[in-house]
C-alpha cells in the first residue's frame, strides 16, 4: 500500500478546541496514516476544552497535547476536505475543495457530561466520512 494519504481532511471551528479537535482526534485514530489531519480555528482559544480532553479519553484517544491552532489559507489549500463546524464565513473558499458543514453543539463552558453526545455525533459523521473517502478511491 502507498505511504501517501487517500485524503487531505481540515476540521474548523471558532476556537479549535472542542469540536474540531475531537473530530480530527477520531479520524487519526480511525483512518491512521490513509487520511492527513488538520485541524485550526477563526479564533484559536489559548488550549483544548478540558471536558473534551476527558471525552475523548474515556474513548481511548489521546487529545491532551492538541494545541488550537490560527486557520491559515495554505492549510484550506492544501486540504481536499474542509469541515466546518461553526466558523461561518471566516472559511476561505477554493475550487476543488469538497466543504462540509457539521452544524453541532458548541462544548465550550459544558462539563463533560454535555460533551459525551457532541463526541459520538462526530464519531459518527467521521466514520461516515471515512467511508465516503475509501468509496472515492475504489471509484
Amino acid at each position: 500500500m502507498s505511504s501517501v494519504p487517500l485524503a487531505s481532511v481540515l476540521f474548523v471551528c471558532v476556537h479549535n478546541a472542542g469540536r474540531s479537535q475531537m473530530a480530527a482526534g477520531f479520524l487519526h485514530h480511525l483512518a491512521g496514516d490513509r487520511v492527513e489531519v488538520r485541524s485550526a480555528g477563526s479564533l484559536p482559544g489559548d488550549r483544548v476544552n478540558p471536558a473534551a480532553v476527558e471525552a475523548m479519553r474515556e474513548v481511548g484517544i489521546d487529545i491532551a497535547d492538541a494545541r488550537p491552532k490560527i486557520l491559515t489559507t495554505e492549510a484550506v489549500q492544501a486540504s481536499d476536505y474542509v469541515i466546518t463546524m461553526g466558523c461561518g464565513d471566516a472559511c476561505p473558499v477554493f475550487p476543488g475543495r469538497k466543504y462540509l458543514d457539521w452544524a453541532l453543539e458548541d462544548p465550550a463552558g459544558k462539563g463533560v457530561e454535555a460533551v459525551r453526545p457532541i463526541r459520538d455525533e462526530i464519531k459518527t459523521r467521521i466514520e461516515a466520512l471515512i467511508a465516503e473517502i475509501d468509496a472515492q478511491q475504489k471509484a
